[in-house]
């Protein structure tokens, strides 16, 4: 692939909800392109941006993919992403990368959730967006269907440049409104298209659709509008010049249509990329300075600067770093800085990707794309810049992880190299984390939803050799007492030689919510020696760490040492730590013990419509619903308090109760007592677990 120059280059994010055709209309690309000799099906395996292996066995986009190919003298950098929720970082990240928006709309499904979501993410960045309703060829295909949903979501500025001619088995080929000219496939591959005048059967429905085009494009420009209101016909020249200018300031989002799987209209749409999308130095990227924090932009014509959008972590070739250039050239055996970090990282050959195909290339210059290796310290949402001329740029925003398992080692042999697996896993990925919790012991792993955690399994076995189960995460369940108790303790052991003798009274209370613990001594005229006192303190607390109801952590007690006894011989620090231990345990038994359970605070915004089963769904939970806010634009947020018990599955419900256009937050609030019912279950499963680890 020759060089190109960024305003010969067009950078563009190719996104839609799952099925609607995104990886084969790449694939189209590709293939009438000529970057690829043999076009691909996403249900053979055969596709060049779907490569690894858990995207050819589900045939589905997991990874977002780079899929350059060159097209009437331009550049185009495609980056297929994914269409499920669980991927979403993948489409964030590609979306700070691209200049503009193909958005593929299924012909007979419309306008779905996830096509609703990206294009909001897509217009939250304010870039240009074209629709291409793809599967014209398919049974109850209707392009004019569709294109009154797309209007319906998204607004009237959506305007077809093409209509299909024929539907579903008579489709056929598209009519391009601005030149009044019909284009067919002129071979069974769809490699080569043939021009004709536009059939009789759709020529009414043009011009119809050409007016409203007209018009569209005349209200992009005063001069223009007001030409047209006076009656004076545009050219051809000026209606493209009006759609240019909407295009560009994401005011006006053309429609076309066609079938990548049968390869028909692809050409046109390869056109329409060319002449309506901007070319790559027209971006202009904002930051700030890293000390003095001041506000920076970059256009192509300034010092070095890029974003890195997406990592990935190869077992065979390391670190894979994907970067957007916004000015000047990376260039290979060069030094450049890393103004998130601020670390210098050492370039070594700079190339780009097809896929999993790579190809060496001479630089990355001003907007164009292109991926680097073994990067030390560079992660996905980083700045690379000129370190004379320094800059970080705005971050990535990510949706947080919601999903959450407990993850074990299926080997014991495994266990010390999950640590290190699931680093570069986290590399890859921002909408992973994971944490090691203590109490109880666990390594928590969280991420989307469920086949985004799936994934990461897979990942890890096939990558980094480690194999895993998931589990629900244990629950970190404390203990308490809601009544005051004295109670005595007293160790005695006489074995021959030196004996054991440890005698406390203890004064054991119930404390605030939330207070921990306390620990005092009322001890007169040397009852128990000054020397046995901090052994009594460590008895209680190492008793604490066990409970005495299902093994949790005693919490919210108040223990007074308020009397005992000594040997002059036997006494030893050891024989009061275990005759402290003796007694606290003793008397919790009888300051009626209860278990408490961690209550988080919910926040959940969702459509309006949705909120009546949201909030039935909260109080099936056993939620406490806090308040309601209408937030506009048809949304709602729901604020409640749920036991953390019912809710480790909760990115699972909302998505099916909101149909995924819900999300949620969750944030610790406070511990609550478990209903006696729930908390005989967990003291039952609690001794099963011992006598299990015990047999």
């Amino acid at each position: 692939m020759k060089d190109y120059k960024g305003d010969r280059i067009r950078n563009v994010g190719v996104v839609a909800h799952g099925g609607a055709g995104k990886t084969s209309l790449v694939e189209a690309f590709l293939f009438d392109s000529g970057a690829v000799t043999r076009l691909g099906r996403v249900d053979d395996g055969t596709t060049a941006t779907d490569f690894e292996p858990e995207e050819m066995k589900r045939k589905v986009t997991i990874s977002a993919a780079l899929a350059p190919c060159e097209w009437k003298e331009h550049k185009l950098n495609f980056v297929d992403t994914p269409g499920y929720a669980d991927f979403v970082s993948e489409v964030k990240g590609s979306l700070r990368a691209v200049d503009s928006v193909l958005m593929v709309v299924c012909a007979v499904s419309g306008v779905e959730v996830e096509t609703e979501k990206v294009w909001q993410y897509a217009q939250d960045l304010n870039k240009p967006s074209l629709l291409f309703v793809n599967k014209m060829d398919r049974e109850n295909a209707d392009f004019f269907a569709v294109l009154e949903q797309i209007r319906a979501s998204f607004g009237n500025r959506a305007v077809p440049v093409q209509i299909p001619i024929g539907s579903q088995e008579t489709f056929r080929g598209v009519v391009d409104l601005l030149t009044m000219k019909a284009f067919f496939s002129a071979n069974p591959a769809g490699t080569q298209v043939r021009e004709e005048v536009v059939p009789e059967e759709v020529m009414e429905q043009a011009l119809q659709a050409r007016q409203q085009l007209i018009e569209c494009a005349a209200e992009a420009d005063d001069e223009l509008l007001e030409r047209y209101l006076e009656g004076e016909e545009l050219s051809a020249e000026e209606i493209r010049k009006g759609l240019l200018l909407g295009i560009a300031r994401a005011e006006i989002f053309p429609v076309l249509c066609g079938s990548a799987y049968k390869n028909i209209a692809v050409q046109p749409l390869l056109d329409a990329i060319v002449d309506y999308l901007p070319a790559a130095t027209t971006a202009v990227a904002e930051g700030y300075h890293p000390v003095t924090r001041e506000a920076v932009t970059r256009n192509s014509q300034d010092p070095f600067s890029a974003i890195v959008f997406k990592t990935t972590a190869d077992p065979f070739v390391g670190r894979l770093t994907y970067i957007r250039v916004f000015s000047g050239a990376l260039k290979p055996d060069s030094a450049v800085y890393n103004a998130s970090k601020g670390k210098t990282e050492r370039i070594g050959n700079v190339f780009t990707l097809r896929g999993k195909h790579q190809e060496v290339v001479g630089a990355i210059g001003a907007g164009d794309i292109g991926v680097v290796a073994k990067l030390q310290d560079t992660a996905t949402g980083d700045t690379l810049c000129d370190k004379d001329n320094p800059v970080v740029f705005l971050p990535i925003e990510y949706p947080q992880p919601m999903f959450s398992m407990r993850l074990e080692a299926k080997n014991r042999n495994d266990e010390d190299k999950i640590g290190g697996a699931l680093a570069r896993l986290l590399d890859e990925d921002p909408t992973l984390s994971v944490k090691k919790a203590t109490d109880p012991v666990q390594l928590v792993v969280s991420g989307i939803g469920e086949l985004h955690i799936d994934i990461m399994v897979e990942r890890l076995k096939r990558k980094f050799g480690v194999d895993v189960v998931l589990q629900p995460p244990k629950i970190p369940y404390r203990e308490t007492i809601r009544n005051s108790v004295k109670i005595e303790g007293k160790h005695k052991k006489q074995s021959g030689g030196h004996g054991q003798y440890g005698h406390v009274w203890l004064q054991i209370e119930p404390l605030a919510p939330g207070t921990g613990f306390e620990f005092h001594d009322s001890i007169f005229g040397g009852a128990v020696p000054r020397q046995y006192i901090p052994a009594v303190e460590k008895g209680v607390r190492e008793a604490l760490q066990g409970g005495v109801l299902a093994g949790y952590p005693l919490v919210d007690v108040k223990v007074t040492l308020t009397d005992g006894s000594y040997h002059t011989v036997d006494s030893s620090e050891m024989a009061f730590k275990i005759a402290s231990s003796l007694a606290l345990r003793k008397g919790v038994l009888q300051a009626k013990p209860v278990l408490l359970e961690p209550v988080y605070n919910l926040e959940v915004e969702i459509p309006e419509t949705d909120m009546g089963d949201i909030i039935g769904d909260i109080n099936s939970k056993r939620g406490r619903i806090l308040g309601m806010e209408n937030i506009g634009k048809g949304l709602g947020i729901v604020r409640a308090q749920v036991p953390l018990a019912e809710v480790f599955r909760y990115a699972l419900d909302l998505r099916s109760l909101t149909q995924g256009r819900g999300s949620f937050t969750m944030k610790f609030s406070h511990y609550e007592e478990l209903p006696q019912r729930i908390a005989e279950q967990v003291i039952s499963s609690s001794k099963k677990d011992k006598l299990a680890e015990e047999g």
